[in-house]
Parts: C-alpha cells; structure tokens; sequence
C-alpha cells in the first residue's frame, strides 16, 4: 500500500527567464504531488517545462537564468519536517541535492565533468553526504555500475566521459543520481540514449527502487511507451501549463483534451509497417487534416556508398611503459551498400559499434582497414584537403546536440558557418538560405538571435538537422537524430528527414536504437553486436522475418504503449553483457554470413556454424 502522505508537493510554481525578447514564462502556476513509492511522469513537448519543473526542484533553474516568482515547493525531508525547497539558502541545498533528491539529467555530456574519471564523479557524493572512506565509496561505486549494467566496471572507474559511449554515459550519470539512495528521484529523459535492452533494465531498476525503498520518482520524458510502462500518475504539460492530470490507466484509455489525444497519435509503434515494401512519412494531422503519405520508393536504385570489411580498433594502454595491453575491437569487418536516395539503418545496443561505424565512414576516427567508397571516390585514400572537400557531400547530425554546438555561437551563425567555410553564396543570398533552413525545421526565424542555452533539448536537436543540411549533402550520417526529440516534433522531424530525401534524393546512414523509428523510415536495415553486422537485409525482411537470435532479442524488449500491458521485468537477472575488448595479439574471425533469402543475411556463429 502506497504513502499517501505527499512527498513533494509542487503548489502554484511559476518559473519566468529574461531573454534578449523579454520576460518568457517557463512555468505557469502548476500544482501536482508526489507520494513515496510512487511515480509521476510529466508528458509533454520539447518546450512545455517538463524540465523547468524538475530543475526548479532541485533549484538549478536560476542556474540557467531562470527565477522562481512564485509558488512553494514542499519536501518532506522525513521525521515529519516539511520544508520549502524555494526558501532555502544555498549551502543547505547543496546538503539536499544528490543526498534526499537525486536527478538523472537528460544529456550526459553536460551533466559529467570532461576532466575528472567516472570513479572520482560516482565516489565524490558517497564521501561528502554518507562520509565513506575512499576505499568504501569505490566498492560502493563498482556496485553500482555493475546494477546500471556497465560491463567491465573496474576499467569504467578509470575512464573520462569522452571514453564512453552516449549510452554508457547516460548509465553513469543514473549510477550517480541513485549512488545515496534519494528519497525523491527525478529523471529527465533518463533512458533517451539508451537502446532497447538497456532501456527495459534500467527501468526495472527505477521500479524495483520505486517499490522496495518507498522512493518517489517524478519522471519526464516524451516517450509514451516508457509512460505506460512506469507512471502511476501523469501530468500532462503544453507551453508552461498543466493540461491534464489523471492515473496512467485513464490518460491512455480516455483522454480528455485534443493535445494529449495528438500525444498518443504521435507514437511510432512497432508492427504498423507490416506488408509495406518501402519506409512512408507518419500521417500527421495539420489544421484539422490527415496527410496521406507517399511510400519512398526510389525507381532502378544506384549503390551512392558501398562500405568493405570496414575496421576500426581503439586500443588501450596500460602499465609502467604505457604500452597497448588490449585492442576495442569497435567495428569489425563491416560491409553495406546504401542506394542513391535510400536508407539504410544501423541499430543495436549501445556500445555495439553503430557510432563508430558512421564516424569511421566521414572519417571522424581513423578506420584500421577496409574501403569506403563515395560516389566513386575512395574516402579512406584521400588526403587532409581532399577529405575537407569530400565532406560537402557527407554530413553528419550528431547524438548530443548541446555537445555538437558552440554555446558561444549565436543560431544563425552556427548554421550559417558551413556556408561561410565553403565559400558558399553571398551575405543575402546566405540569410534567405538560414531562414528557408529554420522554416524547414519548424523553428521560428526570432530563434536566430539565440544561444544554444536558451533552446530544449529537442529544438537544439532541430537546429543541428538545419546546419547539417545547409551543404546540400548527398549523404547524411544520422546519429540518434530524433531519440532526444519528444514524440510529435519526432514525427515531424522524421517526416522532414523523408521529405527532404523524396525532394533532393538524398541517401541515410540512420543509426538508432529506436525500432519503432527504424522500421518507419528504413529501406534496409542492418543489426549490430559487439562490432559486427548479425543480420542485414530489406526492412521487410529484418522486421518481418527476423533470424539472428539477438534481433528477436531487441524485438520483444520494445516496450508497448500500453500500460495494461506491462513489461517490466520483476526479476533483474539479466544476462551479462560480453566485452568487445580482447588481448592485443587477438586474432579476429572474418564474419561468415548465410543467406536465408536474396539480400538477407545471418552472421554465421563462428562456433557453433549456425
């Protein structure tokens, strides 16, 4: 039985930032409670204070140029003693923060310190607010990442964030927040990096915390499947205020208001591309309409990119002498074609190689061997300067937009810096090109004047897509180009990213760990694990006939907009994840593959032989 003595309780909060356009309400009079044991999420778009919420919580809003104008903000530190988190001085809620409330930031980049180890960011809370020796925090730590399923945790304490993948990233900083066991635990899109697998984990961990510890959990996100699966309660938020407030149950069966109905309507689900040959634009509805959309079928396609046993190793020093002691086997033997105008998507778990394959192909990180041909010209055989031409034509939209930005950089010049690098049209003739660029992304033309901080997760997201079309590039490397955008931009943005390649036939390297996203937009489709290709073949045939074990693996762990139907796992017996790191005299297999249909293949267990 359920707490029914509130936790936190949010009365009338009002959050207002002054911008170079006046006062912008962040916030607006919003009220809602949070009992132990019990989790809120606040659904909503990018932009709908979601964010603003939790950060005035944890009082980090001023922070970012925010004011707390009104409302209280009531927090039950236990032995009946009800506090006002508005009221409090700073050095009490430093004492507050990551001890009683801990929070799970929506990007990892900017939520990790670049020049200190994991180990040194995950004991530091452990000896400040529990007074553990060094010794004791570190065993604390290794416990801990080894629950957030971070394989190799002893290596991990060593490691700087840049050395982790986006996906690893984002399981530290949820081993942080939850390192002193909070009494309130907010999540910020706390699984927005993370794949499918790792998703379905991390988030039976929050529930079993939730249940056993009696913590209360307020969780954001945009992800309506990840609602169903986890609320009690949701909150529904648009421009600053709360629309619609109800159990999870109802919210889904009966909403109330047209937004959230528009909510609901937005979320790809799994299985809806079923007999369809080629990816279709989502049917959005606009001024009361349904736009029917056109399947992308691109009529006697021609190879643009065609990839070769494509390799990339890291390796890893060690020791006295700072000699290679083992090799991160990243990509391994790695081959694909992508057709002019098509899409091909790479998924997988996180750390399986799918970033580093797209950064090998622009040359981002230096591939160890294999080929990559662009239209014909060899990218891996190209010098400084041929590259830096080549690069008109392949760009890339990265995972973390706040990381891929320049927060010193006003919007327009961001967008407007490749064309100035290429030398590209005149002063006006670049202004009408930055605003025809805004437009296509659905940002209004004021946001030029602004800076990265003043913009959501999900409109940096956009002005990232705006820069990298700006070249008119063949290919674009798309990586997790839509995971941090909240469900109805997500489908615009989507639909942008097919218009854009029905318009101008531009080719997708779309790497994601989103099926349902991937079965929307892709023409083929390839699996990742551990560095290699397990299954690759047509969208029809990976989604509709899937062979590898792992890509039913990845299937069934898509949770289901349906919180009747519920797949959070009470046990969290887990199976290990292997470790793509081997010694560095390590001799690696070719992959073996077998065909099962024409353009479907299996990876052979070099093993087994099946």
């Amino acid at each position: 039985m359920l707490d029914q003595t509130p936790l936190v309780s949010i009365e009338k909060l009002r959050v207002e930032f002054e911008t170079g356009d006046g006062v912008v309400v962040g916030v607006k009079d919003i009220s809602f409670s949070i009992n132990p044991g019990e989790c809120v999420c606040v659904v909503g778009e990018s932009g709908s204070g979601k964010s603003v919420s939790s950060l005035s919580l944890m009082r980090l809003v001023e922070f970012g140029g925010g004011t707390i104008t009104n409302g209280q903000l009531l927090f039950d530190q236990g032995n009946g003693k009800v506090i006002d988190l508005a009221k409090q001085s700073t050095p009490a809620m430093r004492d507050i923060r990551g001890n009683q409330i801990g929070m799970i930031f929506q990007e990892p980049m900017t939520a990790l310190n670049p020049v200190f180890t994991v180990g040194d960011q995950l004991t530091e809370g452990l000896i400040v607010h529990r007074g553990l020796t060094k010794k004791q925090a570190r065993a604390r730590a290794l416990e801990i990442l080894r629950q957030v399923r971070i394989p190799e945790p002893e290596r991990r304490m060593d490691q700087y964030p840049h050395e982790l993948s986006g996906g690893m990233r984002q399981r530290v900083v949820i081993a942080i927040a939850m390192a002193c066991e909070p009494r309130l635990l907010i999540c910020d899109e706390p699984t927005t990096a993370l794949d499918v697998t790792i998703q379905a984990e991390i988030l039976a961990l929050i529930d079993r915390l939730k249940r056993e510890k009696q913590i209360a959990v307020l969780f954001i996100t945009h992800d309506m499947a990840v609602v169903a699966q986890m609320a009690d309660r949701v909150v529904v938020m648009y421009r600053g205020d709360k629309v619609e407030e109800g159990p999870v149950e109802e919210i889904f069966e009966n909403p109330k208001q047209d937004y959230t109905k528009m909510l609901l309507a937005a979320v790809p689900r799994l299985g809806e591309m079923t007999g369809k040959p080629a990816p279709e634009r989502m049917r959005l509805m606009r001024d009361g309409s349904v736009s029917v959309p056109e399947p992308i079928i691109v009529q006697d396609p021609k190879p643009l990119l065609t990839v070769q046993n494509l390799t990339t190793r890291f390796n890893v020093k060690g020791g006295l002498l700072h000699r290679t002691i083992a090799r991160v086997h990243a990509v391994e033997d790695v081959s694909f074609t992508i057709n002019a105008g098509e899409t091909l998507s790479l998924v997988g778990e996180s750390g399986c190689g799918k970033s580093t394959t797209g950064r090998s192909i622009l040359r981002l990180v230096e591939p160890e061997s294999g080929t990559v041909d662009l239209g014909g010209t060899d990218v891996l055989a190209l010098s400084q300067s041929g590259l830096r031409k080549a690069r008109r034509d392949m760009q890339m939209i990265f995972q973390d937009p706040f990381a891929s930005l320049d927060p010193h950089m006003k919007l327009y010049d961001q967008v407007a810096e490749p064309l100035e690098n290429y030398g590209i049209g005149s002063r006006p003739e670049r202004k009408d090109k930055i605003a025809a660029l805004f437009d296509r992304v659905e940002l209004p033309r004021s946001f030029m004047r602004r800076y990265p901080h003043e913009m959501s997760g999900g409109q940096r997201q956009r002005i990232a897509i705006a820069r990298a079309l700006a070249l008119n590039p063949k290919l674009i490397v798309a990586d997790e180009a839509v995971s941090a955008l909240d469900v109805s931009v997500q489908a615009q943005v989507l639909n942008l990213l097919m218009e854009l390649q029905q318009d101008l036939g531009i080719s997708m390297l779309f790497i994601s760990h989103d099926m349902a996203v991937v079965e929307r937009v892709s023409h083929y489709v390839g699996v990742m694990y551990l560095g290699r290709i397990v299954e690759l073949g047509t969208r029809q045939q990976v989604f509709e006939n899937p062979q590898h074990s792992y890509t039913r693996q990845l299937m069934s762990a898509v949770p289901v907009a349906d919180p009747r139907e519920k797949k959070i796992s009470e046990d969290l017996n887990f199976r290990p994840i292997p470790s793509p790191m081997h010694p560095a005299d390590y001799q690696a297999p070719p992959s073996v593959y077998r065909e099962v249909a024409p353009g479907h293949k299996v990876l052979v267990d070099p093993v087994t032989h099946q």
